[in-house]
């Protein structure tokens, strides 16, 4: 196995006018804009900035300028304040969630903190067969609306909820972990979405990334979840190499995925606690993590290709530590 490939995508993030000091037409007024979804794209690329009081298309968040209509001259959301995280700090808010399951999620998370839902006729009779009970106010849009709000590529399924980001969780959550996946600085919100629904399905505790260098909490990241992210704890820590030390003080078995590991990942020893450390695409685990860690593991491939994207790299190495571990 060699490091999990780099997804394909955009390499970069066009320069804004504040970056170049080129000058910039303003928008004319009351016309909402258009666009995707944000996939791949970077949080700060000039185009997913909005208008005053609307959302950035993709990433879920405030824009700084603009509105974000609902096809009447009105704004569907008013902005709300932030909410403090459990460490004090005011915490970005609030995001866009949309997608049936996405939703479904986030009103069964008690630590969930929600708003307002947006959805349309059907949207609202689905959720409630599935058994949810609308504890926040309700507006009855059309598609066209919610289109205007998170952008026209983006598959709300006729449901747009307003809520917080979750709380603030850090390594104290961590207690009662057996199985821990990190993530060194993998940045693309739809392998971290993706690597989220595989820790739910194969039932890891948590999966932790690093503040800086990964994706934030928004409406890709949720969507590429389909819930996932309010299912399994999200740990965000300043420095990968100081957790994984801690980790490993509180009896954890640190195993980082390199095509460098001198053994296999099923020959590797493990005991009843372990973290599993994989890196970002292309550059793999950098060098003060792995050194951090108790042991390099490598995924062998019998195929003609021998390396996998880091999502497929999470779910393998997940379903080999289980079965390793006899959970």
């Amino acid at each position: 196995m060699t490091r999990p490939d780099t997804p394909a995508g955009p390499s970069g993030t066009p320069a804004s006018s504040e970056d170049t000091g080129a000058h910039t037409p303003a928008r004319p007024r009351g016309k909402p804009q258009h666009g995707a979804s944000g996939g791949g794209r970077d949080y700060k690329d000039a185009k997913n900035r909005g208008a005053k009081g609307g959302y950035r298309k993709g990433s879920g968040k405030p824009a700084s300028q603009g509105a974000a209509h609902d096809g009447e001259g009105r704004r569907p959301f008013a902005k709300a304040r932030p909410r403090p995280s459990r460490d004090g700090d005011a915490a970005d808010g609030p995001v866009l969630l949309y997608g049936l399951h996405t939703i479904e999620a986030a009103f069964r998370n008690s630590d969930r903190r929600r708003h307002r839902l947006l959805a349309t006729e059907n949207a609202q009779r689905r959720l409630s067969e599935r058994g949810i009970t609308f504890d926040v106010p309700v507006e009855t849009v059309n598609p066209r609306q919610l289109d205007h709000l998170v952008g026209r590529d983006a598959v709300h399924q006729g449901a747009v909820l307003e809520a917080d980001p979750l709380p603030a969780f850090g390594p104290r959550d961590l207690a009662k972990a057996r199985l821990v996946l990190a993530l060194d600085q993998v940045t693309d919100p739809h392998n971290v979405g993706a690597i989220l629904r595989s820790a739910v399905a194969l039932a890891a505790d948590a999966v932790v990334t690093t503040e800086r260098h990964a994706p934030e909490e928004g409406s890709v990241l949720a969507k590429s979840a389909s819930g996932a992210l309010d299912m399994v704890r999200h740990v965000r820590v300043k420095n990968m190499a100081r957790f994984v030390t801690e980790m490993r003080e509180a009896g954890f078995q640190a195993i980082a995925l390199d095509s460098e590991g001198t053994a296999r990942l099923e020959e590797t020893e493990m005991g009843g606690k372990v973290l599993l450390v994989l890196g970002s695409e292309g550059k793999g685990v950098r060098q003060g993590v792995r050194e951090a860690c108790n042991a390099l593991a490598r995924l062998d491939m019998p195929g003609a290709i021998a390396s996998l994207n880091v999502s497929n790299a999470a779910v393998l190495s997940l379903y080999v530590t289980r079965v390793k571990m006899g959970l």
